[in-house]
């Protein structure tokens, strides 16, 4: 059975980084993503990158502070994040599947996710 695990979340001033990580049991899935999701809101596509490959993807609202990898040929992906902001307070997830270009923002397209990490950006 596929698993992912995220962890790095914690507590951090405005301007702040933190880097989060999500530990995959195998490189399942086209793609490898992460989303978040803030008290009341929709849970938002945040960036995405190939298990298998180079190609990234990042929403907008991040575009420029985070950056998605990998490490080599291990299971793990990460999500550097600088120059944090309030606004990107939320419960962060990972998640595999097999979207299409398309659709890859879309979490329904995802069929693999962990159990978030809690990121909190205030002073």
């Amino acid at each position: 059975q596929v698993q992912l695990a995220e962890s790095g979340g914690g507590l951090v001033q405005p301007g702040g980084s933190l880097r989060l990580s999500c530990a995959a049991s195998e490189r399942t899935g086209r793609l490898i993503a992460w989303f978040r999701q803030a008290p009341g809101k929709d849970r938002e596509f945040v960036a995405a990158m190939q298990w298998h490959g180079t190609t990234t993807v990042y929403s907008d609202s991040v575009k420029g502070r985070f950056t998605i990898s990998r490490a080599g040929a291990e299971n793990t992906m990460y999500l550097q994040m600088d120059n944090l902001k309030p606004e990107d307070t939320a419960v962060y997830y990972c998640a595999s599947g097999q979207p299409n270009w398309g659709s890859l923002r879309s979490p329904s397209m995802y069929r693999t996710w962990g159990q978030g990490t809690q990121v909190t950006v205030s002073s």
